[in-house]
């Protein structure tokens, strides 16, 4: 096997976890609705303030490729960290200002469990490449 260059390397999945994510809350939040609207529209608005800031942050971080660019990823790394955490912490702020009635531990729930999803995401991505 002859050995790979930077360019060579694939940029990995990362917006397969962002869809894994919108395929389970959407489905999750329409049964919710059944039950009770309020919780439901708590846990799809918590869910998005984890989904929206990752998925800025895996466009930036992983926009460059290749040891010449190691100064554009280190620069793209910190302004989408920056990005995802100004983009959290007005998400938050917007659910819990404006959305009335709230169900606030139905929104921390909904967040919870999409940052618990990008995380185990994150892992397998990253142990199947080291398999690869």
């Amino acid at each position: 096997m002859a050995p790979m260059t930077g360019a060579d390397i694939a940029r990995p999945p990362v917006h397969r976890i962002t869809l894994a994510q919108l395929g389970l809350l959407v489905p999750l939040c329409l049964f919710l609705l059944v039950l009770d609207r309020v919780v439901a529209y708590s846990v799809f608005s918590g869910g998005l303030i984890a989904i929206v800031p990752q998925a800025y942050f895996a466009t930036l971080a992983f926009r460059w490729r290749g040891a010449r660019s190691t100064g554009a990823i280190a620069r793209s790394s910190y302004a989408g960290e920056i990005g995802k955490f100004f983009l959290s912490v007005a998400g938050f702020a917007v659910v819990f200002a404006a959305l009335r009635p709230i169900n606030g531990l139905a929104v921390f729930a909904g967040y919870l469990v999409m940052l618990a999803i990008q995380i185990i995401g994150s892992w397998l991505l990253l142990t199947r490449n080291q398999r690869e």
